[in-house]
């Protein structure tokens, strides 16, 4: 297959890099070869199997609607951008594109979610989350921290769920859910010890997604890869 990988910083690179690991062609813009999405046209798009997006908030909404818009398939690891969701699901669905999107590809990370949802089903307990990510990380908290709150709220939803982000030094990333009750404390931990598992999972996704069309969260998806 050919990719399209949006954004050449640390994780967009490790994308392509795994992709061609895995025998796809990659292809790779960085922010000033795609302005706008100007890049994202119906010519330059023609034999690209999926776009795979890692930019910022304001690049991966322009860049979701303009490779929608032409029928084309996006697997997107930026986040911020979901108070657009309604429109692109709705982009989607009318010009038979797909979307597939998550807060993190980790395949590890997808299993802490389960367990958070089994942990959030214990009584007279208390939650809490912890994230901890390298200093250039612009959101905080982060968008995995933020789905570990709402699975918990799914359960649970007038718990109160405090969350306490750090940002330290290049950490690939760690989040921790503390459940404690009056007689004990459990707690369920993922540390990242490099970006390779987000990149695989965003590859694997993109391998999945590339014959389908309509809109998935990766939560949905992951255990069919």
């Amino acid at each position: 297959m050919l990719f399209l990988v949006l954004g050449k910083g640390k994780t967009g690179s490790l994308v392509a890099e795994v992709a061609r690991e895995r025998g796809h062609g990659v292809r790779a813009y960085d922010v000033n070869e795609n302005v706008r999405a100007s890049a994202l046209t119906a010519p330059n798009l023609a034999g690209v199997d999926v776009v795979i997006d890692f930019t910022t908030p304001e690049a991966a909404q322009e860049n979701i609607r303009a490779v929608l818009a032409l029928g084309c398939r996006i697997v997107v690891g930026t986040t911020g951008w979901y108070a657009h969701l309604p429109e692109m699901k709705a982009l989607a669905e009318k010009r038979k594109g797909a979307l597939l999107y998550g807060t993190n590809f980790s395949l590890g990370v997808q299993k802490l979610f389960r367990l958070t949802a089994d942990l959030a089903r214990l009584e007279g307990y208390k939650f809490a989350i912890r994230e901890t990510h390298h200093t250039t990380k612009l959101d905080a908290p982060s968008g995995t921290a933020l789905t570990l709150k709402e699975i918990i709220h799914s359960v649970r939803p007038d718990a109160e769920v405090p969350i306490v982000s750090q940002r330290l030094g290049d950490a690939h990333g760690e989040h921790m859910v503390t459940a404690t009750s009056d007689y004990d404390i459990l707690e369920l931990r993922h540390d990242a010890h490099s970006r390779r598992g987000f990149a695989l999972g965003a590859v694997r996704a993109a391998e999945w997604v590339h014959d389908k069309t309509g809109a998935w969260e990766f939560r949905e998806v992951f255990d069919q890869l």
